[in-house]
């Protein structure tokens, strides 16, 4: 297993293993998805959207509704829309 150390300034370097393993090359980016459990996933940006598929699947846990996500993202623009506004 691989570890890193954060520097003061919030940078880890990866380690090569790792680099190789997600074919990281310099000016790659890389996405940090929190699963429901808490855990992140990294995930490179170089791959395709299909390798995302099912990473936040939850057994058990049936899927939302077309009218639930919608709902969902509504929700969330209102909120988002309202940062700021008080006093």
């Amino acid at each position: 297993m691989s570890t890193a150390t954060m520097t003061s300034k919030g940078q880890i370097t990866v380690p090569k293993d790792v680099r190789e393993d997600l074919g990281l090359v310099p000016g790659s980016k890389v996405m940090f998805v929190k699963l429901p459990n808490g855990q992140y996933n990294v995930v490179p940006r170089t791959g395709k959207i299909q390798d995302l598929f099912g990473m936040l699947h939850q057994p058990g846990v049936p899927a939302m509704t077309i009218e639930e996500i919608n709902d969902a993202i509504a929700e969330g623009g209102a909120e988002s829309g309202m940062r700021g506004m008080e006093g």
